[in-house]
């Protein structure tokens, strides 16, 4: 399978789809409206990867109908995720990998979504760097953005850098695809990428590069920026800069059927150093999982504290992540052997840890010594203890023999 090479009229190798097929199983995902999962696709994986290349190279392949998911979000409301079968997913990953390299040097570099060799953590740091030196930020929210990128002005852009018809082909077909409810209705699109395809994340950075990044560098040389995906932050000199640059984003992302959510959109004050204080104004916002504010920091040289304005772990933030420590419900969990409850929470607290230590250390400290108190309760009862003094020091003792069994343990947060 590996060495079929024919002359087709579309310039997709089998190589290309082994590739794209690898990629897609190294980030999982569950089965898309074909009920199919990894495991099935896998059993006859030579005649399946074969059908994706015979269809893309021939110009036959069309995309079956993407399932609806829909998962929580912080406020309550809830979010659509269309989740394309396991073949599909391979399909855009294949074209995927043959467009980004092209916009990825196009791409500004305040752009960090969804990008090769970038990360949150770089967004959030260059957005600490840029509180420090500017007063004042906009904090952009845009109202339901992957379901409102507009199809026409999306295939206009990608025509700027595209020239190849199979692909744009392909695009507005991914595109167009049905989306079908948990309910069995099938329902039509006439716009929007769904959040959850492979293709869907570089549609997205494509679109925002031409509404708005390419149009702040250009119009509003004044100002600095930060873009994670449809998450902004702008940073401004002045007050009045500000205002009459958001005046001018809403007019420009309207003109690209986007619109700014005036409840969540915000212009926030800076306030560090001996700043005026300004209690009038907003002085917080959230970027990323992490709260940026006023905060009380010490210089490392003369040790003396000052009012710097420094990122750390949002409240909603700690909220879902205490949630999530009280529903595991381990201290209940007896009919488990530690090795059991520490498999059963160290890939949660790990990425926690990965994520949030950085800005959040502190923060870590009160969420972890929560975690180690449900083990203390869970050791008193799994031992049949009397005194909880008792645990602490058995546990102790077995935090000592084992250090690297929970993660959190081999982070430092200790009993």
């Amino acid at each position: 399978m590996m060495n079929v090479m024919q002359t087709r009229p579309i310039p997709v190798t089998m190589k290309m789809v082994v590739d794209a097929y690898r990629q897609v199983r190294a980030n999982n995902g569950g089965a898309g409206v074909d009920g199919m999962t990894m495991e099935r696709y896998e059993s006859d994986l030579t005649k399946q990867l074969y059908k994706v290349w015979n269809r893309l190279t021939s110009g036959s392949y069309f995309p079956p109908e993407v399932r609806l998911k829909q998962i929580p979000k912080p406020n309550g409301k809830m979010r659509d995720l269309g989740i394309p079968t396991i073949g599909d997913r391979v399909a855009q990953q294949v074209v995927k990998r043959y467009l980004e390299p092209r916009y990825e040097a196009k791409f500004s570099q305040n752009s960090y979504g969804y990008r090769p060799n970038r990360s949150a953590h770089s967004a959030i740091e260059a957005c600490q760097k840029n509180c420090w030196k500017y007063e004042w930020v906009i904090d952009l929210d845009i109202k339901g953005f992957f379901d409102n990128i507009d199809h026409k002005w999306m295939m206009r852009m990608l025509e700027e850098e595209t020239k190849e018809k199979w692909v744009l082909m392909y695009i507005r077909r991914w595109l167009e695809a049905p989306m079908r409810k948990q309910d069995g209705e099938v329902q039509e699109r006439t716009k929007g990428t769904p959040q959850g395809g492979v293709i869907s994340p570089l549609l997205a950075n494509i679109y925002l590069h031409y509404a708005l990044d390419l149009w702040i560098e250009k119009k509003q040389p004044g100002a600095s920026f930060e873009r994670y995906a449809d998450d902004v932050v702008i940073h401004c000199h002045s007050k009045q800069q500000a205002e009459q640059m958001l005046a001018a984003i809403k007019e420009r992302l309207s003109k690209f059927g986007l619109e700014l959510s005036e409840e969540k959109t915000k212009i926030v004050y800076c306030k560090r150093g001996k700043q005026p204080d300004r209690k009038e104004e907003q002085q917080k916002f959230t970027f990323l999982g992490h709260d940026f504010k006023p905060k009380t920091a010490k210089n490392r040289q003369t040790g003396k504290k000052f009012l710097s304005y420094l990122a750390t772990m949002s409240k909603s933030a700690r909220v879902k992540i205490n949630r999530a420590v009280k529903e595991s419900n381990i201290h209940r969990r007896t009919d488990l052997s530690l090795r059991e409850i520490a498999e059963m929470i160290n890939r949660k607290a790990q990425g926690w840890i990965n994520y949030f230590e950085r800005h959040g250390r502190n923060e870590l400290w009160h969420i972890f010594l929560g975690l180690n108190h449900r083990l203390i309760k869970w050791w008193k009862r799994k031992h049949k203890l009397e005194s909880i003094y008792e645990a602490v020091e058995q546990l102790k003792a077995e935090q000592h023999q084992y250090p690297k069994l929970f993660a959190h343990w081999q982070a430092g947060y200790r009993i």
